[in-house]
């Protein structure tokens, strides 16, 4: 069962290109019976072994923008454990529902964005685009089109990674639903550049709520290999299928999923 949880969560972020690690924290709560901070904490495991993967599998596409990637990161580092921190003196009558309000915004944008621009759903984590040269990255302080490492850019990056590093802290995510928007609003990346740089973020902002968890946890491994397993067997098959079926019918289906789980979640928690 469990590495069976992991292969679904793997598989499901492999074929999103954003929010499919929110999937995760209700995964692990309604089959494992976890609570929802250690569900949090093994989430950001499987899903940073996920993304890690998947970094691997890109990292000959020439995609990943590597500064902007560097800032977020960066932002998110310094984040997650204040994220942790909250996430255990808060009681689960207040984390559960705010995590289902974050599960409608994620599950709402990915709608609108099936039916806006259904070109941008078949760029997912999975698929490993053709090699080819990063585009210079630029910021909207920038005039050059290049990034450039001044003040009021930089701290853009930052300030999003931190966003990304707080959910991940809080909630166990990991994150791509703000950092692929940061990156195509703040670097005007096109989204097969936006998405495989994300998979670099996570892997980073992810692992380190992650170490930051099992300092703090007592786990045994065999449950943190299972289903760290799993998930890069789902990455895996992920890999096999996403050109097949990625698109906006995918997308629109993996939103009605999101808020069935989060209404699951408010069902069980209020019963």
């Amino acid at each position: 069962m469990i590495f069976a949880t992991g292969l679904l969560i793997g598989l499901v972020l492999g074929l999103t290109g954003a929010g499919g690690s929110v999937i995760a924290v209700p995964l692990l709560m309604g089959l494992l019976g976890l609570s929802l901070p250690v569900s949090a904490g093994l989430s950001l495991g499987a899903v940073g072994a996920a993304a890690l993967l998947g970094v691997l599998l890109r990292s000959r596409s020439g995609l990943i923008a590597w500064s902007p990637a560097l800032w977020l990161s960066l932002g998110g580092i310094i984040m997650v454990p204040p994220g942790q921190w909250l996430a255990s003196r808060l009681p689960e009558a207040v984390l559960v529902p705010a995590f289902v309000l974050l599960v409608a915004v994620v599950a709402t944008r990915l709608w609108r964005q099936a039916g806006r621009d259904p070109d941008a759903t078949r760029e997912i984590r999975a698929s490993i685009p053709e090699n080819g040269p990063a585009r210079d990255v630029s910021c909207s302080q920038s005039p050059s089109g290049r990034f450039e490492w001044r003040w009021p850019c930089v701290l853009r990056m930052v300030v999003a990674g931190a966003l990304t590093g707080l959910l991940s802290g809080l909630f166990g995510v990991g994150g791509g639903f703000v950092v692929v928007p940061a990156l195509v609003l703040l670097n005007g990346l096109p989204m097969a550049q936006a998405v495989a740089t994300s998979l670099v973020i996570i892997t980073v902002v992810a692992g380190s709520g992650f170490a930051n968890f099992l300092w703090h946890a007592v786990l045994p491994w065999s449950l943190l290999l299972a289903l760290t397993g799993g998930s890069l067997a789902g990455m895996l098959l992920g890999t096999a299928l996403g050109r097949k079926v990625a698109g906006p019918a995918l997308q629109k289906g993996f939103s009605i999923l999101m808020l069935a789980m989060g209404a699951s979640m408010l069902l069980h928690l209020f019963r």
